[in-house]
């Protein structure tokens, strides 16, 4: 009997070291799943071990830190490589998907491990925990009945402008909330070409460190967010993690 992948949610930034602190973002008990595997399958090891010294906290670990076991799957991860990353659960042994931040195979390369798994017949159990997207769309004030991920856009400046004015048209025609992101250091970048772009009335949500203690998240329409950027009130998300939402 094979084992289970069990898709488990990280924080959405430097949490604090404080374990009480980290359960109002970790439910306890996919915290003490979490502690019960010593496989794992992650983008970084360092990082996934930093993660489960924060778990260690409250609940014990089944082995010691260098004991458990950490595989990376990254975007320099081969597809012929996914077979063997779920040898083991083939034998039997549960492992745990874990993503840099939030929740894995959502804008992260672990949707391919979890779909040879389906194709392999192992059990695959989504785990709760933070999520920035839906959390921007519960916090945004935009349509929550309707709404696409869109990932990242062109760094193109004319490319980028030509998607956002097609994605405000999809909005306007759907009426359909759009999502985006952006490397941090480009958010300043970001918000002046969906300012520029979109029509004076589109509503722009730019939603920042979410779940975090910095968190910020404001929803103005574009003539608005026009008039903050040319009095140089931009938000403060140089290099913080953003989700940026419209809608026409």
């Amino acid at each position: 009997m094979s084992g289970t992948l069990y898709l488990i949610p990280n924080t959405l930034g430097a949490a604090d070291p404080s374990s009480d602190a980290l359960a109002h973002i970790i439910p306890e008990q996919v915290q003490a799943q979490t502690a019960r595997l010593d496989y794992f399958v992650a983008e970084n090891a360092k990082t996934a071990r930093g993660f489960l010294k924060l778990i260690a906290l409250r609940h014990p670990l089944a082995k010691t830190l260098q004991e458990i076991e950490i595989a990376e799957l990254n975007v320099n991860t081969p597809p012929q490589a996914l077979a063997g990353l779920l040898e083991p659960l083939l034998a039997g042994r549960d492992a745990g998907l874990i993503s840099e931040a939030g929740v894995p195979a959502v804008a992260d390369p672990g949707a391919d491990l979890v779909r040879l798994a389906h194709e392999r017949g192992i059990q695959v159990r989504p785990l709760v925990g933070p999520s920035s997207l839906l959390l921007a769309v519960m916090a945004s004030g935009l349509n929550g009945q309707s709404f696409a991920f869109n990932g990242y856009l062109p760094t193109d400046a004319a490319l980028r402008t030509k998607r956002i004015k097609e994605l405000e048209a999809r909005s306007r025609a759907e009426k359909q909330t759009q999502l985006l992101i952006e490397t941090p250091y480009r958010n300043g970048a970001m918000l002046e070409a969906l300012v520029g772009a979109c029509q004076p009335g589109t509503l722009i949500c730019v939603a920042t460190d979410l779940s975090l203690p910095t968190e910020s998240i404001r929803t103005l329409n574009g003539g608005k967010w026009k008039a903050l950027l040319a009095a140089g009130k931009a938000p403060d998300f140089h290099k913080k993690p953003t989700v940026f939402l419209l809608l026409a």
